[in-house]
């Protein structure tokens, strides 16, 4: 008897045991899923999520699986049991997709009366917008003499290996410059891409490990936004870098957060959401995510880099999702062929 008393109280322990690790493995923090350059130490992120959890008391949890684009696959591939509460940086040119995928719940926040309805760019509810930029190529005035004027430009024999760019497939801003092509070209943006490749140095997998190998001087021009010389000014007095704004217009970028449909944690959610509309969160981004904020306040002074084109151009979200994957396919081929 004594030694089935023993066996019960072992088993017993054991199965305890698996309880409590299976209970531990569910974040009592809100989990947030944002991409590298976010959370990075010059990004916005050790600047936010601590301003967020003084005010709010609620704890998070941050984690990034790379890019956006990476982001947003974890997020599908997580889609059964999700581990995510809050998804950072799902973008105009991803919204589709992400929506169609089924991993975000709806929110509309009271404090979106605060922001033009042009940036809403998901009518549906689910996204909300918390700051814009425009895709440009940068390059360096003390290399490029003469600067493009326009993605023809990009074609000018005299670029060869002069010009970094990044994966669509993993990189948000190396998809919007693929949708920048297919805006443009239309059916004829393969064409752009056999004709281009010769003058791109090579495509990074993220834009943060791209930008680096164009100040380390790999290469004189770089896909990144029209923001990027302010930063350069800010906490380099330099104004050698420059933003190429284009005669036909540059490609907009919006990006946004949501909730992950799923999530044990709504009301925190909700606040967190509410949270990157606000003055305290939106002043932080000009100097740490270098786009635009979504709410009309008081730029930096290093902003007079910052060129706002007059034109831009903007596929339709629900157009993009629906061809993206085609478009990257036909892509993969020209540019290795």
């Amino acid at each position: 008897m004594k030694n089935f008393i023993i066996a019960f109280l072992i088993v017993f322990l054991l199965m305890f045991s698996v309880s409590c690790s299976k209970k531990s493995s569910v974040s009592e923090n809100l989990v947030i899923y944002a991409y590298d350059s976010f959370i990075s130490e010059w990004g916005p992120g050790p600047i936010v999520f601590p301003l967020f959890e003084e005010k709010t008391g609620i704890k998070t949890e941050i984690v990034s699986p790379g890019d956006s684009g990476q982001v947003l696959s974890r997020l599908i591939l997580e889609a059964e049991k999700p581990e995510a509460d809050i998804v950072i940086g799902i973008d105009n040119n991803m919204a589709q997709k992400a929506i169609s995928a089924g991993i975000l719940e709806k929110y509309t926040s009271d404090a979106l009366s605060n922001i033009d309805d042009n940036l809403i760019f998901d009518k549906s509810g689910h996204i909300t917008p918390y700051d814009y930029g425009f895709f440009a190529i940068i390059y360096d005035s003390e290399k490029i003499s003469v600067p493009p004027s326009s993605l023809d430009d990009l074609l000018d024999r005299s670029y060869s290996k002069s010009i970094i760019l990044m994966d669509p497939r993993t990189s948000g801003p190396g998809l919007g410059f693929l949708l920048w092509t297919v805006k443009a070209y239309g059916d004829d943006f393969t064409e752009y891409w056999k004709k281009l490749s010769p003058n791109i140095l090579t495509i990074s997998e993220g834009w943060d490990s791209g930008y680096g190998l164009f100040v380390n001087g790999e290469a004189p021009m770089v896909l990144s936004y029209t923001t990027s010389p302010a930063y350069h000014l800010e906490y380099e007095n330099s104004e050698i870098y420059k933003a190429a704004v284009f005669e036909n217009g540059n490609y907009m970028h919006i990006e946004g957060a949501a909730i992950v449909k799923g999530s044990k944690k709504r009301e925190e959610a909700e606040k967190f959401i509410d949270f990157i509309l606000s003055e305290d969160f939106q002043k932080e981004l000009p100097l740490t995510n270098w786009m635009f904020p979504v709410r009309d306040i008081p730029l930096p002074d290093s902003y007079r880099a910052a060129l706002k084109p007059e034109k831009y151009l903007l596929l339709d979200s629900r157009t993009a999702a629906e061809n993206i994957d085609s478009w990257i396919k036909e892509w993969l081929t020209a540019v290795r062929d």
